[in-house]
């Protein structure tokens, strides 16, 4: 069985248009998340394993009940290395999930990262922070009466692509790419051996090669 690279390896060396190239060469064409979904701050890298939360909309707040219970029991459980991958159904003004304390929650615990098709917000103190997010919008509203994680830990559709707890997330200024967790090894080296053919091509390419030569030579492109 092939090994996965290590993560100062792939955080290193790889970006998520090069994985979207080997998952589409491995047959599976739609792990890129629709291009709404964008990064807080575009010098950071997103790479960790999946950890789901699945959101509904919400109306009220029933007397007495904790409201962000389940989205608690899953940020206080991330281990380090982990993405908190909060699927709210797309960019409405109604869920944003994500703020400063979650982040400093997430962040003490060795998480890599947050990834939601929702709103974040306390955007300024999360950049000071260097904690990679990844979002669907920006907004204020708090999520109480608005949305609710109701069950965490399973699989979850966002922004057109299935998340299994236990993927691997990559995500940087040119998009975010799911890689499952069956063929990441595989995957991982396969894009490790891309970019070198890449750095190759870029090399005759800079030395006044033509495009047909190189992709002759190479294949890439």
């Amino acid at each position: 069985m092939t090994e996965l690279p290590s993560r100062e390896t792939i955080i290193g060396s790889l970006y998520a248009a090069v994985l979207s190239d080997v998952l589409d060469g491995l047959g599976l064409m739609s792990q890129a998340l629709r291009p709404f979904v964008r990064p807080l701050d575009e010098s950071l890298v997103l790479f960790g394993r999946a950890r789901t939360g699945l959101y509904r909309p919400v109306y009220h707040v029933a007397p007495g009940s904790n409201p962000y219970a389940v989205e608690m029991a899953l940020i206080d459980d991330l281990r380090p290395g982990e993405v908190a991958v909060l699927a709210c159904g797309g960019p409405t003004e109604r869920i944003a999930p994500w703020g400063e304390l979650l982040t400093t929650a997430a962040q003490v615990r060795g998480a890599a990262g947050c990834l939601t098709d929702g709103l974040v917000r306390d955007i300024r103190r999360i950049r000071e922070m260097r904690f990679p997010v990844f979002h669907g919008g920006i907004g204020p509203l708090d999520s109480k009466g608005r949305g609710e994680m109701v069950a965490m830990d399973v699989p979850v559709e966002m922004a057109g692509v299935r998340v299994i707890p236990g993927d691997w997330v990559l995500g940087d200024a040119d998009g975010v790419v799911v890689v499952p967790q069956g063929v990441a090894a595989e995957a991982f080296t396969r894009a490790l051996d891309k970019v070198k053919a890449e750095d190759t091509t870029r090399d005759e390419l800079t030395k006044g090669a033509s495009l047909a030569e190189v992709f002759a030579r190479h294949g890439v492109l």
